[in-house]
């Protein structure tokens, strides 16, 4: 198999973790060649972790696609709404594409995406990691042999967990649908595919309820100040403290994220300026913490979607009901257990624990993605295939905010006459 080449736009978390450490490890089949970002420190350390050249470090994403083209591949991960333009250009100068999620923050701009990748003979890969992992490609089997008959219903929490939502949707990256996007689409889109991918139908109707409860200024402690660090007299009775959270000895990937000097000063520094010293219920955050979501696709398959900030696990939870059977399963346990209805017999699947934050589906997707381009991948998130699951997204907000059922067709109509 050849090996590999890649370039790097966006030297975020992922980027720069998940993703750099496929090619480090696996240096016979990818190697990274270059690297654009604004965050100089960022970029200073991917470019000493894959002993890049000088000039192939770029402080923009335009600044490398200005050149000829530089690798094999392209992975795309700018924040989200430097999503649509990026993946443009770099299709149009014939690298493969692996871009982050969501396409877009617009949904006319999701459509051309679609449109525009059908025009090239190019692996156009999203990075819907769930596909990958071992408990949905398990799950995924045991509905496609029947083993609970004809699928009729689900049930399904995305328990986001209450820490993690405070992380990254109260003072991080995804607070703000201006800035980013909203939550359903942010943190939500995943899902959204696997329902797709699971029932094997088109969805036809969509309807949504949810709000932002709990993390804003009125339930705030009495005198808590906009900052932790600023002698909140609260910091005793608040579990969102922000020292506690992030400058604890064992505090892991939260801490990681905030500075790029992880030391214990380092990290000071980012809480007395950056976004994650901020006070919960003092940030600049409008993103729902909870949200009900109701699919039903045109087999009469029916969907009941709850994503909730507040749990303790952050995990996703399941139950699966079908003609002859039912399936309960736990995303974080690794486990499937499946009831006949017949017999009246359970058995109980343990998959093997995964290495990797995201449930080993960012090992899988990057994999699947070298392998595509070799010719031997399975491309299980085609970004043409993808299209779909944002415009549900984007449904149900709409759903949300005008508190009426959408119908996907109607919308996507919608869409296409304001597209011209």
């Amino acid at each position: 198999m050849k090996k590999v080449t890649l370039a790097l736009l966006g030297a975020g978390d992922r980027g720069m973790n998940a993703y750099g450490s496929y090619a480090l490890t696996n240096p016979d089949e990818a190697e990274f060649v270059a690297v654009a970002t604004r965050n100089k420190d960022r970029r200073k350390k991917f470019q000493q972790l894959h002993g890049l050249k000088d000039e192939m470090c770029f402080a923009s994403w335009e600044e490398l696609l200005d050149r000829p083209k530089l690798a094999d591949a392209i992975l795309i991960c700018t924040p989200d709404r430097m999503h649509f333009h990026p993946a443009v250009k770099a299709i149009e100068k014939g690298y493969h594409i692996l871009l982050e999620k969501p396409i877009s923050t617009d949904p006319g701009e999701c459509l051309k995406i679609g449109e525009y990748a059908q025009e090239y003979d190019r692996v156009f890969m999203l990075c819907y990691v769930l596909r990958y992992t071992p408990f949905f490609q398990a799950l995924k089997k045991i509905l496609d042999n029947g083993k609970i008959g004809r699928l009729i219903s689900i049930h399904y929490s995305e328990n986001v967990g209450i820490m993690h939502y405070a992380h990254s949707f109260v003072r991080g990256n995804w607070r703000n649908s201006e800035e980013s996007c909203p939550m359903i689409l942010s943190k939500s889109c995943h899902d959204m595919d696997i329902f797709i991918w699971l029932v094997g139908a088109k969805c036809v109707k969509v309807s949504s309820f949810g709000k932002l409860s709990y993390f804003v200024e009125a339930n705030a402690p009495k005198g808590a100040l906009s900052r932790c660090l600023d002698g909140c007299p609260a910091k005793y009775d608040c579990i969102f403290y922000a020292p506690d959270v992030y400058l604890r000895e064992n505090s892991g990937f939260s801490s990681t994220v905030i500075s790029v000097d992880t030391s214990e000063q380092g990290r000071i520094n980012a809480l007395k300026d950056g976004p994650y010293g901020r006070c919960v219920y003092k940030c600049d955050n409008d993103v729902v913490d909870h949200q009900l979501v109701n699919l039903e696709f045109e087999n009469d398959v029916t969907i009941s979607f709850s994503m909730c900030a507040f749990t303790n696990e952050c995990t996703r939870t399941m139950k699966l009901m079908g003609t002859k059977g039912e399936i309960r399963a736990a995303l974080d346990k690794n486990e499937l257990e499946i009831t006949d209805f017949m017999s009246g017999t359970r058995e109980v699947i343990h998959l093997n624990p995964y290495q990797d934050r995201h449930s080993g589906g960012d090992y899988g997707i990057m994999q699947d993605f070298i392998r595509s381009i070799n010719g031997v991948g399975k491309e299980l998130t085609r970004v043409t295939s993808a299209v779909e699951s944002h415009i549900i997204a984007f449904a149900a907000e709409k759903s949300r905010r005008e508190n009426r059922v959408i119908m996907i067709e109607e919308y996507i109509e919608e869409l296409k006459k304001q597209m011209k």
